[in-house]
């Protein structure tokens, strides 16, 4: 049976480092692997396939080796299908429809994540921002945006992200992921 996902690559085209144009991560994911409606979502890192074979875990370490093979240098990569990006847009704990997308983003986590690494957060200190843990996901509201958040800043430190992958996306990205990926009989 055919599953569409999202492949999300952690730390590309930013700030001209990792350049991987998204017409030849398409060519690569198509071509090179043998994915499907292979389409990709902004320069930033996200793109959407149909595959048969694998689970999300060996098509993320499959298509991270091709992408190094190809470009020479190692990306991180989580691949997520329609159920799973759905239930994190569903499970939001943030009223999203009445927040501006910039306000809101999603950290995709590899594995699991234990609610006692986020323990020492003085979770009060950072108010009006707050952050909420979710299925292998982290949801982060920040009223000033991304950019000015210094709670942001904090959660992205190594020591709180030591032996994940994590990679994040705002709302309009969130969104568009699972609409992408939602399957033609949906």
């Amino acid at each position: 049976m055919t599953t569409t996902y999202a492949a999300l690559l952690r730390g590309i085209n930013v700030g001209g480092a990792k350049k991987v144009p998204m017409a030849d991560l398409r060519t690569l994911m198509a071509e090179g692997l043998g994915y499907e409606d292979v389409r990709s979502y902004l320069q930033s890192g996200q793109a959407v396939f149909a595959s048969d074979h694998g689970d999300e875990e060996s098509l993320a370490a499959e298509l991270a080796g091709a992408i190094e093979k190809r470009f020479g240098f190692a990306v991180d990569v989580i691949v997520r299908d329609h159920a799973y990006l759905k239930a994190i847009a569903d499970d939001c704990p943030f009223p999203a429809a009445e927040l501006e997308a910039k306000q809101l983003h999603v950290t995709y986590f590899s594995t699991p994540v234990d609610p006692e690494r986020f323990l020492e957060i003085d979770r009060a200190a950072y108010l009006p921002e707050e952050f909420r843990l979710g299925d292998r996901a982290l949801y982060l509201y920040a009223p000033d945006g991304l950019g000015r958040s210094k709670l942001a800043v904090h959660l992205s430190k190594p020591r709180l992200n030591k032996g994940l992958i994590a990679t994040s996306r705002n709302w309009n990205t969130v969104v568009k992921l699972v609409e992408m990926t939602r399957p033609p009989e949906a």
